[in-house]
């Protein structure tokens, strides 16, 4: 595609940019990596499908790819800079991490991670990426899920980040990647509910400390803007919703057709959200978002025709056990942020 030519030109040209100090805006972004695996197999992990004897016959070779292919995501989304801020999902490790961070066109840019390990049995994590010279980690944990309904289930942790922006702006990170709907709707959803009301504990936590509280959650929530899970127990809704706590960016696609971050059939739809404190939206905060702004990237060269369902699908790194060489079956997800240059309170705790 012309996209993908045009991008490996502008490539090289890239690692010569200069970050910015305090730009008048930036963007946060989310993308769910669809299996980014090392190559080695590990004895207590499902991942035997991603070696090179494994079915998948994930090489070396298409391992670095992979990474190759996310750094043109990030690059491109971010114009001459990539985001200061990018959460991942489904990242096995810190070998590919350390692969995307400091053996790749990140290097330059001081980027660096946020890793916690988790029980998931397919050993696949979330992630946050940050560039050191714009953001200051001042607080990290891992929050774990361990159902009471369900003491042998392994999940994923949700991964919670205080930073500190460009030495000014304090900003509350969740990322998030939900039990999966395989297996079914109904039998999931109320394993998502209950990831929903832990992280629900944790936003009323903040909130009640500080009202003002600058919150960012994104994330694969596996579930839809609109269902139950997100709009009421994490009570996630609409910009001129004044029952919602948090207002959800992504609810007004979910009245639109044919748009999303995921395909199923012949179905787009928001398994991936940007989710955001109230504070965002007031005139008088230091960090301003607009509701009605685009937050799904969908670049042409992310996108494949779907021949068997019509319009365009997700470019994967697999279909089945074939290998494509793409991107992702997701779409990347961001906000951006404007900074107002003066306010009587600068800095959000």
């Amino acid at each position: 595609m012309k996209t993908t030519f045009l991008l490996s030109l502008l490539f090289p040209l890239m690692l010569f940019a200069q970050v910015p100090d305090h730009p008048d805006c930036f963007y946060v972004m989310f993308y769910n990596a669809e299996n980014f695996f090392d190559i080695e197999d590990n004895p207590l992990k499902n991942d035997d499908a991603f070696t090179p004897t494994g079915s998948n016959r994930w090489t070396y070779k298409r391992m670095i790819h992979k990474r190759n292919q996310l750094l043109k995501v990030f690059f491109s989304l971010g114009g001459w800079n990539p985001p200061p801020l990018i959460g991942l999902a489904e990242i096995e490790n810190e070998k590919v991490l350390s692969l995307l961070c400091y053996q790749s066109q990140l290097k330059k840019f001081n980027y660096h991670y946020v890793y916690y390990e988790s029980p998931d049995s397919r050993g696949i994590n979330v992630a946050l990426l940050y560039c050191k010279d714009q953001v200051e980690i001042l607080e990290s944990t891992p929050i774990p899920i361990r159902f009471p309904f369900d003491t042998l289930s392994k999940n994923r942790d949700i991964l919670y980040v205080k930073t500190l922006l460009y030495e000014e702006d304090t900003l509350h990170l969740f990322i998030n990647h939900w039990t999966s709907r395989y297996g079914g709707y109904a039998p999931t959803m109320i394993k998502r509910e209950y990831y929903a009301q832990v992280l629900r504990n944790q936003v009323d936590s903040l909130l009640a400390y500080n009202p003002e509280s600058a919150i960012l959650i994104m994330g694969d929530f596996n579930d839809y803007p609109t269902d139950r899970s997100i709009q009421e127990v994490l009570n996630a809704g609409k910009i001129d919703d004044s029952t919602a706590t948090l207002v959800n960016l992504m609810l007004k696609y979910s009245a639109l057709s044919n748009v999303g971050t995921h395909k199923s059939g012949e179905f787009w739809g928001c398994l991936d959200q940007m989710i955001l404190s109230r504070t965002f939206f007031d005139p008088q905060s230091k960090l301003q978002v607009d509701y009605n702004s685009n937050n799904i990237y969908d670049a042409p060269f992310l996108l494949i025709p779907d021949e068997k369902n019509g319009g365009f699908k997700n470019f994967r790194t697999y279909e089945g056990m074939k290998y494509k060489g793409g991107f992702s079956d997701h779409l990347p997800i961001f906000v951006k942020m404007e900074r107002k240059k003066s306010v009587n309170n600068p800095v959000f705790e």
